[in-house]
């Protein structure tokens, strides 16, 4: 299965418990508004599953089993719900039982297509 998502708060974050490690108010959104400690804080929790995975502008995508990478992503959704009171979740899905190895065949046949076409 490949997972592309994105994930992202809005709103002010909760106050955090003092004995928390991070302090109130902390993971708020830029004066312009972005969001990429959040996102960091996301991307992060993806790499440390060791999945395969890639991120770029718009999405990162997770290549593995239906548990494992809904448990990735709700792990992260979670890391990012610190930065704000509410998270938006977007997700999209490519499950094809018995191929792995999608995350970077897909591309290289595209690739290949192209390259025929020209």
């Amino acid at each position: 299965m490949l997972l592309a998502f994105s994930v992202a708060p809005s709103g002010q974050p909760a106050r955090l418990d003092p004995a928390a490690d991070s302090p109130a108010g902390a993971g708020a959104a830029s004066a312009d508004a972005s969001v990429h400690d959040a996102v960091a804080a996301a991307v992060k929790v993806v790499r440390d599953s060791g999945l395969p995975n890639h991120t770029d502008s718009m999405f990162t995508t997770i290549e593995g089993e239906w548990d494992e990478v809904f448990a990735v992503v709700k792990k992260a959704t979670e890391a990012v719900g610190r930065f704000g009171s509410r998270v938006s979740l977007v997700i999209k899905a490519d499950i094809r039982p018995g191929y792995s190895g999608e995350l970077t065949a897909k591309v290289e046949r595209l690739e290949t297509a192209i390259a025929d076409a020209g």
